[in-house]
């Protein structure tokens, strides 16, 4: 490819995280600290991740390399293909959001990474679900951000420094929702479809009729190219939650700030999703910033990509 499709160019420049490791329970084990880029040059794109694991638990043995990340890929706005060293496998972009399916042998574990750059092009929120086969083993997740001129423009370097200091606080933060207020989340989100075409823009919103401190009524509506409306009372049992209908059922497992929700709506429809609450912190409250994106199936079938941010509004 002789100029970087619009995914690379998204994507370019140097990212800081530190994001969280968890186990399957939801446990917080550790931090990640992470510096990466996904480099164009003379027609060839090789990924570098540099960083290491500070705690880990039982899983530092697993998670914890001798030398920095480094592969190929095949870079495309189609499927981008993962060719080794690394990590093998590809990712499939859907405007700001990809979604990739591969295989790390350094930490001998299948990945499903959900990375979406959000509209103001400098921040993503990244998440890796890790596999032995189907079961989940853990996952990392977290906030990264771009870089710029970081390595010799001071007031940069402050900025990054200030940023991985609240990934530290916010990091192992669970996922709630408001148990004593009524509002919504509500934003514009991008719709597209299986075949990575922008369908146009959904409104978004997410009633909230708290009913107990562990319980809340769900009223979800999207408007315009998507029409739906549904609702279902959400139960949450420390990082596990479930939708127990009228109109939605289903379960969830939160890591961190970060819940990943599987809906099973009428007419063979399934929501597989994930709502990261970028501003949740220590503290009895929940955020006010909602990121979400949500692969919308019908029949088993991959019909669309919902994603966007939503911000909370007091009733």
């Amino acid at each position: 490819m002789a100029e970087p499709s619009t995914w690379q160019r998204r994507i370019a420049g140097e990212w800081h995280g530190r994001p969280s490791l968890f186990d399957a329970t939801g446990t917080w084990r550790g931090f990640e600290d992470i510096r990466r880029s996904s480099v164009f040059e003379d027609g060839v794109t090789t990924y570098y991740m540099d960083g290491g694991l500070e705690g880990g638990g039982p899983m530092a043995g697993r998670f914890r390399l001798g030398a920095p990340f480094a592969f190929g890929v095949v870079d495309s706005d189609r499927d981008r293909l993962y060719t080794g060293p690394d990590f093998h496998g590809s990712g499939r972009p859907y405007g700001g959001f990809v979604d990739a399916r591969y295989y790390g042998p350094g930490w001998q574990v299948s990945l499903n990474t959900w990375n979406h750059v959000l509209p103001d092009g400098e921040t993503q929120v990244y998440s890796s679900v890790l596999y032995q086969g189907w079961a989940v083993v853990g996952c990392f997740n977290g906030v990264y951000r771009r870089a710029a001129a970081h390595d010799d423009d001071p007031a940069a370097r402050a900025a990054i420094k200030a940023f991985l200091a609240d990934e530290t606080r916010d990091g192992p933060t669970p996922f709630v929702l408001p148990t004593k207020r009524r509002g919504a989340y509500r934003g514009t989100c991008e719709l597209w479809g299986a075949d990575q075409r922008l369908c146009g823009d959904v409104a978004v919103a997410i009633e909230l009729e708290p009913l107990d401190l562990l319980r809340t009524r769900l009223r979800t509506t999207w408007g315009g190219e998507l029409d739906r409306a549904f609702v279902t009372e959400w139960r949450r049992d420390g990082f596990r939650s479930f939708y127990e209908g009228p109109d939605a059922w289903g379960n969830a497992q939160a890591y961190g700030r970060a819940n990943y929700p599987l809906l099973h709506l009428d007419g063979a429809w399934t929501v597989r999703g994930r709502e990261f609450m970028v501003d949740a912190s220590p503290g009895m409250r929940a955020g006010t910033t909602l990121t979400v994106v949500y692969e919308l199936s019908r029949g088993n079938v991959l019909t669309g990509v919902l994603h966007g941010v939503l911000r909370w509004e007091e009733a």
